[in-house]
């Protein structure tokens, strides 16, 4: 695994088999507070389903001037996990990075404001299926590209993302793809553009009425 510094001074990682950054090299905290936190919105106690977890940016900037979110991660790689625990972070985030760099010890972690991250560790096709229906207010979405993990964003896998969502909680993703776009609405979703961060197209917010 190779860190890679991105442009606004935060490291992302460079997946040698799915030959793709964790995130966009404009940069890795700005892309986690842009097209994820400020565009969702968050308050204090929430729950949060953040879909792939990578190097935890956009579960801790939720975390940032809020308290007692419940956030429930899922991870299939363990050693993008562990390197948090070595990475630089900005100040913009370097304090609320803290309490959780460690998390790969015991992939359970609640920091000072009781803001409590839970990793479920494995194939998140998988483990989604033991997570309660109706319970999460917002959904980070973040695999790698559709062209390296086309399985990640089928229609099947946005149905089963939607049955765990409440009635007026909404997902972010990067992606505008046409045929993500689509599935998303086949699985019930109402689908608007997202803000422009690091690329040229918007992201997406798909939210359930």
């Amino acid at each position: 695994m190779k860190l890679v510094k991105t442009k606004d001074g935060s490291y992302t990682a460079y997946n040698e088999v799915a030959n793709e950054h964790y995130h966009t090299i404009s940069g890795a905290i700005e892309e986690a507070f842009g097209k994820h936190v400020n565009a969702l919105g968050i308050d204090n106690g929430m729950k949060i389903l953040d879909f792939c977890f990578g190097l935890g940016y956009n579960s801790i900037a939720a975390c940032k001037n809020h308290s007692n979110l419940q956030i429930i991660a899922l991870e299939n790689d363990i050693k993008i996990i562990e390197a948090m625990r070595n990475i630089e972070i900005p100040d913009i985030l370097k304090t609320e990075f803290e309490p959780f760099k460690d998390i790969a010890r015991s992939l359970n972690v609640t920091d000072g404001n009781n803001n409590k991250i839970q990793i479920l560790l494995g194939d998140a096709l998988r483990r989604i299926d033991e997570l309660p229906e109706k319970s999460f207010d917002r959904v980070f979405f973040d695999p790698f590209s559709p062209k390296k993990q086309s399985e990640m964003w089928s229609e099947s896998i946005f149905k089963k993302i939607y049955t765990k969502m409440k009635i007026g909680a909404k997902l972010s993703t990067y992606s505008c793809a046409k045929q993500i776009r689509k599935n998303m609405v086949s699985a019930g979703f109402k689908v608007i553009d997202g803000p422009i961060v690091g690329r040229k197209s918007p992201a997406t917010i798909a939210l359930k009425e």
